[in-house]
């Protein structure tokens, strides 16, 4: 096919100028879920929509929808992402797949009028959790149906105040977020930067994601016996750092072996007693253990929890744990990812498959439609930070991927 024309100035513009509200740390946003900044820029949103010619729409939770009709009706063929940002987050993480999303479609219309099938572009909720740190994909959820009856009383933010409440501030009646479900999207295709180094030491600018990684969060309890440092011998302690540290070492060693995606990460260690002359009796510490291929994931929690086993039974040690989190790997649509893939291949945009070590909103959505993610390269590989960038080449590159394939979804 030809090649779809992307207007670089317009995707600069309408970055900054989104990114200006709830601007912060000199390239940062602040703009948290059902504030007035998310406000702002959901309305600038929808009236950049309309302008697009799309039709526009909201629902019982502030989605923000943009829709082309298609000729022959049938389900919908929806791409986007959040809006909302960490505390102090960037200009792209998020924001950027719903812009888009919205540019695609505008280009799309543009260039080759009006489709077969139904595109759609989102602007969603609450993917963060920055606000309510229970809430996480609020918007999505809501659209896949997956929020339960009263989460919005018992969801709180850090000053206490209710999701709910905080709906209706801004003029939502939580009562109906059951009618922000739906079942009519046949498809869900979310851009968004990489937020890690892969892209840029492959030196492309575009990936196409084979699947969302699964993930295991162990909360770790080590026992032993806490006693004088300078007294106890070493070959009689029950010594529960000693303990972590081999665990510690072990877990992350054997994430290396596998080698990549396979990751780990000891993310928070508490000593009890934690003092320079004693033995303690306690470490709690957390291992977050993740892998997008779900054999190989299972693989990688049996090895580790074998190592807990042993490393607490050799040292005289009591082990406990509970998995606080645990989140089963999403894998891609085959044909999604070889459509657009080829679509990559039309408009001579270099690309690598590649699977994502963090969590989108395409995890929910997977739930209700076939999905695929599109990756932009990310600078340094940096992102829930004000410093997080992108160029506009790259971001122009992979917004032509996205109306490719969509083209090929809908024309």
């Amino acid at each position: 096919m030809t090649a779809i024309a992307i207007d670089p100035a317009l995707v600069e513009t309408m970055i900054m100028e989104i990114g200006a509200i709830g601007a912060h740390s000199g390239t940062g946003v602040w703009r948290t879920v059902y504030s007035p900044e998310w406000v702002a820029a959901n309305d600038l949103y929808a009236r950049w929509a309309q302008e697009a010619g799309l039709g526009v729409s909201r629902d019982a939770v502030g989605n923000v929808w943009g829709r082309l009709e298609g000729s022959d009706g049938g389900k919908s063929i929806v791409s986007g992402s959040h809006v909302d940002t960490q505390c102090p987050g960037g200009r792209y993480d998020g924001t950027l797949g719903a812009l888009s999303a919205l540019i695609a479609l505008k280009a799309l219309r543009a260039q080759f009028g009006q489709p077969k099938r139904t595109l759609e572009a989102v602007s969603l909720c609450e993917e963060e959790g920055s606000r309510f740190p229970t809430a996480n994909f609020w918007g999505s959820r809501a659209i896949t149906g997956a929020i339960q009856q009263g989460d919005a009383d018992n969801t709180r933010d850090f000053e206490g105040m209710t999701i709910a409440d905080a709906m209706r501030e801004v003029g939502l009646d939580p009562a109906r977020i059951p009618t922000a479900q739906r079942e009519d999207i046949e498809s869900f295709v979310e851009l968004h930067i990489e937020q890690g180094p892969i892209l840029e030491h492959a030196d492309l600018p575009v990936a196409i994601v084979s699947a969302i990684t699964g993930l295991r969060h162990y909360r770790v309890k080590l026992s032993g016996e806490q006693n004088h440092a300078g007294a106890f011998p070493m070959d009689l302690r029950q010594d529960p750092v000693a303990g972590f540290l081999e665990i510690g070492s072990g877990v992350i060693n054997t994430a290396h072996r596998l080698g990549r995606p396979a990751v780990t990460t000891i993310g928070r260690v508490d000593v009890n007693p934690n003092g320079a002359a004693v033995v303690p009796c306690e470490v709690h510490f957390t291992i977050d253990v993740r892998h997008p291929d779900p054999e190989k994931g299972q693989e990688l929690y049996r090895l580790h929890e074998q190592l807990m086993q042993e490393v607490a039974a050799r040292r005289g040690l009591e082990i406990e744990w509970d998995i606080g989190i645990e989140k089963a790997p999403c894998l891609s649509d085959p044909e999604l990812v070889s459509i657009f893939r080829r679509a990559a291949g039309e408009q001579e945009v270099p690309t690598l498959t590649m699977a994502s070590g963090a969590g989108h909103d395409t995890q929910q959505m997977a739930r209700i439609a076939r999905t695929v993610m599109i990756f932009v390269r990310s600078e340094k590989g940096r992102s829930h930070t004000p410093e997080e960038f992108s160029t506009i080449p790259d971001i122009v590159a992979g917004i032509q991927v996205l109306a490719a394939g969509l083209h090929e979804l809908a024309y």
